[in-house]
């Protein structure tokens, strides 16, 4: 097995705004259904005034065919084409360009189906510039991570890819 398994997919870019403004918008997770492509996230809190969550909050993605981004249910026929992926904040630091500190989320997957973490560390490169590094590790419940390292490996990298243009243009765009 290749030794590039072991380690979590993994993408950067940089952004041309703080640092605190990349972070603020990377880790309003209800943001990310603009992102994911066929996803809708339920926020289950507990969230701060500005409705973002705050360490310990959780949310679900769902992403598939069934899902919807108005919340209301699937059609029966379409939840097997369903993917659940029920997460937990674990790690909330907001970057500080003062002091050049980087920012660090770090979500938990709590199952049903998947199991491992995203990472979202934005480090401050100037004033009005930063990068953002996204790195995401997904297993599936119940199988090896050799196996589901190297299966999940390329359209992990993927979605990374597609999550980070698709919020590097809402940033851009300064919405």
């Amino acid at each position: 097995m290749s030794t590039r398994h072991r380690r979590a997919p993994q993408r950067s870019t940089v952004l041309p705004v703080p640092a605190e403004q990349a972070f603020d918008l990377l880790t309003d997770v209800r943001r990310h259904a603009d992102w994911v492509p066929l996803t809708r996230i339920d926020l289950l809190g507990p969230a701060d005034e500005r409705g973002h969550l705050v360490r310990g909050g959780t949310f679900v993605a769902v992403t598939g065919l069934g899902a919807r981004r108005t919340g209301s249910p699937a059609p029966r026929r379409r939840e097997h084409l369903r993917l659940v992926d029920r997460m937990r904040l674990e790690h909330l630091d907001p970057p500080r360009t003062a002091d050049r500190h980087p920012g660090k989320a770090r979500y938990l997957k709590l199952g049903p189906v998947l199991t491992g973490w995203a990472e979202v560390v934005v480090h401050p490169l100037a004033t009005d510039v930063c990068e953002v590094e996204w790195t995401e590790r997904i297993g599936v419940r119940g199988l090896p991570d050799a196996v589901t390292g190297p299966l999940g490996w390329l359209p992990t990298t993927a979605m990374l890819r597609t999550v980070l243009a698709r919020a590097s243009r809402t940033a851009t765009e300064g919405s």
